[in-house]
């Protein structure tokens, strides 16, 4: 999204029977943040005196296309704080402002934009970091970003800040409020340094990519490259409270049969209350009673026709997001917060004191599944009992950019439980080579009649481990995996479909790097071998993968590759062979559009035979204008098997945003599924000819702020099948939703 080298970039300590490494990064620029007791009106023009007396930073470094090289337009920041707010400004000169590229857009969709922004290392960790980012037209992004092996970014994280920007005759300017208490800081009344890059995404053909910082990228780690702002003496005492209480109504009504009359459900009232509470300068309380966690937008669809694994879906909810990169782990992904669906109450702590990281959850769950996993697929599978999910976390730092941790997850209920403990840790040998691990055991025991109906043993137990080790230079990159999961291993509240193999991994390619103005700035190749066993040492499945990568005009990033694979399915070898092709374009000004297509051969794995099929994907993304944003997406798969069809597969995701404003909006959503399937092709089970699903949604909201917003809106969905000679609604709800952030 927003990071600022060409290439992924990598850190880490290995804690464990080895010491710290200390490397020589270049020299950072240091500032001294100015302290200002003025008032500044958030308008975008930057005409108030403050800042010109405030810390002033020029952004003058171009990262992409070229590396380290001058920046094509002007940008300054101008910094300063108050002791409760850190303010700053920035002016983005552009030669042409009318081809400045943006609209007023909903939280965190403004990463194609002109946009400005800073990233904060308020902990000076080189570890953790916070992203404020604001595009030409006031929109707002933000993110939580870790740099513990790579540079990952979650901008699912919504925090409480104040902005606002104005295109003017050279160009535009942006202006900042960021509460004081958003931010992790050490706990100290001497001054406190940053780590800090200020940035600018300035998409033109091709996109640049601009800082204050210049990346070195034969050095893995981004954070540690960061300048320095130092200041904050004057910090003022505050009490950082905030309690968000919600009313809700909803509606729903369904059919008993299909087709049949409707029957009109009753009014649904609710109430809850969230609450945010920084203890102190490291510790973070979130709680919250009755929440509602009812999505106000639907999931983008995925097509689930012929997989063997459960899909994974991003989360969405506030509570979970806050703090959720304190529960981060390596390789192995032991908490996944989606599998809490449905709870009464929860309770959350996070905090960073100098080298600790902590975090731990509780949560009940009235509507608990899981996914049970195997080396041929995983199955989902209601349990039967109310549960109650314990998490905890604890890392340590050593080192400069590396360390260890320790994690457990425990869900309980009945007579069902499921624990997981693990360790994992990062290290680096140097500015390149880098090593991560992860082992987890984990022990469950299943209720009888649970173990009965999925055929389970009542109790099980198992172990996870992953080794990864990584070479990342400027020109080319070399790595190399190995991970087991036994068979018994279940994350229950992690995401781990599969189980039961053994599985070796190597890989590497090269980068080359072309001119600012050249057809291509950036193409390469990367080529990987994997083979995995199952644990009685039966090959699985062995591939051959290959690519050639590139960005190129029209702002475009292109993959072309295929995969030679003998995949072991069901006691038969299957040889597959696929092309594919995956390209992002933005062909005008306002428009952008994404294109992944393949096609070979492939398993039927609901008639376990080899068959022919092709998977396209496309996305067009039309700003109409600057209040009117229309995406379409379309997915189009089929597979034959000697000659005969088995299935075709349509799928749209239609949405319409309108901002009437920076704070008020309306979004329209149609989706539409038609599975056709070739009864005849299908040999162990019945299926319909006829397989059509949609749903629609219309909301409209009025967000003063992430936490205080109203909802008013109306979703229904329904189906057609053999059954039924039209697509025919069975289920609509009316829902208004009201919530408001109170700071205490």
């Amino acid at each position: 999204m927003v990071q600022f080298k060409c290439v992924p970039v990598y850190a880490g300590v290995f804690a464990l029977g080895f010491s710290a490494a200390s490397f020589a990064y270049p020299p950072a620029q240091n500032y001294s943040l100015v302290h200002l007791q003025e008032q500044v009106q958030l308008d975008g023009h930057l005409d108030e005196s403050v800042w010109q007396q405030a810390t002033k930073v020029q952004v003058n470094t171009q990262n992409s296309p070229l590396e380290r090289a001058p920046s094509p337009v002007q940008t300054t920041a101008y910094m300063f704080e108050d002791g409760r707010y850190f303010y700053i400004a920035i002016d983005a000169k552009d030669p042409n402002p009318s081809q400045i590229r943006g609209a007023l857009r909903d939280r965190d969709e403004l990463w194609r934009d002109d946009n400005v922004g800073i990233v904060i290392d308020s902990l000076n960790d080189e570890r953790n970091a916070f992203e404020f980012f604001v595009n030409a037209f006031g929109a707002q992004g933000d993110i939580l970003a870790t740099d513990f092996d790579n540079w990952q970014e979650d901008p699912s994280w919504d925090a409480i800040w104040y902005s606002a920007a104005k295109i003017n005759d050279d160009g535009y300017s942006v202006e900042m409020k960021i509460p004081l208490t958003v931010l992790s800081l050490p706990k100290t009344k001497e001054p406190i340094t940053w780590g800090f890059s200020v940035a600018r995404n300035y998409p033109r053909d091709p996109l640049y990519q601009i800082s204050n910082v210049g990346f070195d990228l034969d050095i893995k780690c981004s954070f540690c490259q960061f300048d320095k702002l130092t200041g904050l003496a004057n910090r003022t005492t505050q009490r950082d409270v905030m309690v968000t209480p919600y009313v809700s109504m909803q509606r729903s009504d369904s059919k008993e049969s299909v087709p049949g009359p409707w029957v009109d459900g009753d009014a649904d009232y609710n109430a809850g209350v969230d609450l945010r509470w920084r203890v102190n300068d490291e510790t973070l309380v979130n709680a919250t009673i009755n929440p509602d966690f009812s999505q106000v937008e639907a999931d983008a669809i995925q097509l689930d026709v012929n997989t063997n694994y459960s899909l994974y879906y991003a989360e969405k909810r506030p509570f979970f997001l806050d703090g959720s990169s304190f529960f981060q782990t390596n390789e192995l992904e032991l908490m996944y917060s989606r599998t809490i669906a449905d709870p009464d109450y929860g309770l959350k702590v996070t905090g960073k004191n100098s080298a600790h990281t902590y975090a731990m959850l509780v949560a009940d769950d009235n509507n608990p599944s899981v996914h049970l996993p195997s080396n041929q697929g995983s199955s989902p599978a209601q349990l039967n009992e109310q549960v109650v999910n314990m998490v905890g976390r604890y890392r340590y730092d050593v080192g400069q950019t590396g360390g260890v941790g320790v994690m457990m997850t425990h869900r309980q209920g009945g007579d069902y439980h499921n624990t997981v403990i693990g360790v994992d840790g990062t290290s680096s040998f140097n500015d390149s080579d880098s090593i991560s691990y992860a082992l987890a055991y984990a022990d469950t025991q299943n209720d009888a009649e649970f173990a009965a109906n999925w055929q389970l043993d009542e109790q099980q137990a198992g172990t996870a481990v992953n080794l990864s080790i990584e070479r990342l230079k400027r020109d080319y990159a070399l790595r190399a995996q190995v991970e087991q999961v036994s068979e018994d291993f279940r994350a229950d509240m992690g995401y781990q479909p599969k189980s039961n193999y053994r599985e070796i991994e190597l890989g590497g390619g090269q980068t080359w790097y072309g001119e600012e103005h050249a057809w291509l700035t950036k193409w390469g190749y990367d080529l990987e071998w994997e083979k995995s066993y199952d644990l009685n040492g039966e090959l699985l499945e062995e591939q051959f993968e290959g690519y050639v990568f590139g960005d190129g005009p029209l702002m475009s990033n292109y993959e072309i590759g295929g995969w030679h694979s003998e995949e072991l399915y069901y006691g038969e070898y299957f040889t597959q062979n696929n092309g594919y092709i995956y390209v992002t374009a933005r062909p005008l000004q306002d428009l952008n559009y994404t294109l992944y297509a393949n096609y070979g051969s492939r398993i039927d794995y609901s008639n376990v035979r080899l068959g022919d099929g092709a998977d396209i994907e496309n996305t067009f993304s039309w700003d109409v204008s600057q209040h009117l944003q229309l995406q379409l997406s379309y997915n189009y798969s089929f597979l034959d098997v000697k000659d005969e069809n088995v299935y075709e597969a349509h799928q749209f995701d239609v949405r319409m945003y309108y901002k009437f404003n920076i704070n008020s909006m309306l979004k329209v959503i149609w989706q539409f599924e038609d599975i056709d399937r070739n009864q005849q092709a299908y040999l162990y089970r019945q299926v319909h000819e006829r397989n059509r699903d949609f749903g629609s949604q219309v909301v409209y909201s009025y967000m003063i702020n992430p936490q205080s917003v109203f909802y008013l809106g109306y979703s229904d969905s329904g189906y057609q099948n053999d059954n039924l000679d039209e697509l025919t609604r069975t289920d609509r709800t009316f829902f208004t939703k009201i919530s408001y952030a109170w700071q205490l």
